[in-house]
């Protein structure tokens, strides 16, 4: 596989950083802006909605541009919104400089999985977007608890800092080592809304709305989970959350391959349906510390398993409009989070947190649904266009 894949899964790590890495040094943000906690947490929840509306509509106004030059700007734009959470004396200035580095931060991550595709056989495909979502899962091994490490002992600054230091790096690697790829030709951001009036693709983008809902719905809030049900400490919860993140990273590379082996409908379908059967065992494993940690493991794989595959199979559904369908999807994975941790703290208020995870499995088995159509939808294209061809 072409080794500058790496170089854009550097990339998608430092964004990935820089969206997470907040969320450990919220108290130290609160306490030098003297501001509360409640509206310190905005600065996560702005960055997770401009992300997601952002990304098709820069992906429209720059769709001329040549994409290792438009990288480059990202990469600029994105230094320099760090720079300003740097400089930031006012929650205000903080906010603006987190609105700056999620919406270049969200071209990015759609360029590194385009660029991804378009520089490796294509056979690789799926092995090549995994490999640069293994970036973004890796960061969410790392940010917090570097977020953590910095910020206590420096102040909450210096991870920005870090952040800083990545992007200049990031910038001199992709001018030296990336070639130029052209663009595909314009397309207007209502032509891609109009992308969605093909069931297929609407339906596929729903199952990554979905899925991820089901799985912020419990993920969202494990911490309460790991101390409710199994009476964690601070520290075992940290091991736990390292547990997950490892086997995160290592899923998004084993969804890639499996993709590619048995296809993107095959891994799709089976991926979901055995996370749907996971999310509802999870709540009856707790009763045993190392029984819940193997099934927490496999739910932490298929988390991000599942994505090569789904962004593959987009890919397939619609090669003309591939970029469009990547950042739509995008969009739809930030809105899931969005909502899932809307409908977890709804559950732990109503119920308890123990509930999240039956309500989350129930948010898979729609996902599951919604997969089952597009691939169903697919195949009865697919027979009319042969008999039309015979």
């Amino acid at each position: 596989m072409n080794k500058r894949v790496y170089l854009l899964t550097i990339v998608s790590f430092v964004v990935g950083m820089v969206e997470l890495i907040i969320g450990g040094i919220l108290d130290l943000v609160a306490e030098d802006l003297q501001i509360s906690l409640g509206k310190t947490g905005l600065l996560i929840s702005v960055f997770s909605i401009v992300f997601a509306v952002m990304g098709p509509i820069l992906l429209s106004m720059t769709a001329k541009i040549e994409r290792k030059k438009l990288t480059l700007l990202s990469l600029v734009i994105f230094l320099v919104g760090n720079l300003i959470a740097v400089w930031s004396s006012t929650f205000l200035l903080l906010m603006v400089a987190r609105i700056i580095s999620a919406a270049s931060g969200s071209l990015l991550v759609v360029l590194c999985v385009t660029m991804a595709s378009n520089i490796v056989k294509k056979e690789y495909r799926a092995r090549a977007i995994g490999v640069v979502f293994m970036g973004i899962s890796a960061s969410l091994v790392l940010g917090v608890p570097i977020g953590l490490m910095l910020g206590n002992a420096f102040g909450w600054k210096a991870p920005f800092v870090l952040i800083i230091v990545l992007t200049i790096l990031s910038m001199a690697g992709v001018a030296l080592f990336m070639e130029e790829i052209q663009p595909k030709p314009a397309i207007p951001i209502l032509s891609q809304i109009k992308t969605l009036k093909d069931k297929r693709i609407l339906t596929a983008q729903l199952t990554s709305f979905l899925f991820l809902t089901g799985h912020l719905t419990l993920y969202g809030y494990l911490t309460p989970f790991l101390k409710t049900t199994l009476g964690l400490s601070g520290n075992w919860v940290s091991i736990v959350y390292l547990i997950f993140g490892v086997a995160a990273v290592a899923g998004g590379g084993l969804g890639g391959v499996a993709s590619d082996r048995f296809g993107t409908k095959s891994t799709i379908l089976t991926m979901i349906l055995v996370f749907a059967v996971v999310m509802f065992v999870i709540p009856w494993s707790t009763f045993s510390f190392p029984l819940f940690l193997i099934i927490m493991v496999i739910w932490s794989m298929l988390s991000w398993g599942i994505t090569p595959a789904q962004q593959s199979y987009l890919i397939e559904l619609a090669p003309e409009t591939s970029d469009i369908q990547q950042s739509l999807n995008n969009s739809a994975l930030h809105l899931g989070i969005a909502l899932g941790s809307s409908v977890g703290a709804y559950v732990i208020e109503k119920h308890s947190v123990e509930m999240n995870a039956t309500v989350g499995g129930m948010f898979i088995l729609l996902a599951l649904a919604t997969a089952i159509i597009s691939i169903s939808r697919g195949r009865q294209v697919l027979s009319v266009l042969k008999k039309k061809a015979s």
